[in-house]
């Protein structure tokens, strides 16, 4: 069986990197801030799923990445969706 990547592969790759663009290493954003950029993105609902998995907190890109990234390959959408760095 192969698994053919979506039309939104790094979709959230995209998003972090507009989150965390010019700021500096240890720059953290509150969860809401990536909800709110999931939504005006308008991801498919697979990957706002995967947003609204983050608990409450702020994020450094690496906690945030970490995070995103356990909740996809949770879900096994790896291949389908990517992973962020």
């Amino acid at each position: 069986m192969s698994v053919e990547p979506s039309p939104n592969f790094g979709a959230l790759q995209t998003i972090v990197d507009e989150l965390y663009e010019g700021k500096p290493r240890d720059f953290a954003v509150r969860r809401l801030d990536v909800v709110i950029a999931a939504e005006t993105n308008n991801l498919p609902d697979d990957l706002v799923e995967i947003v609204n998995l983050l608990p409450p907190g702020t994020f450094t890109r690496q906690r945030l990445c970490d995070q995103l990234n356990s909740s996809i390959g949770g879900h096994a959408w790896g291949l389908v969706y990517g992973t962020v760095q």
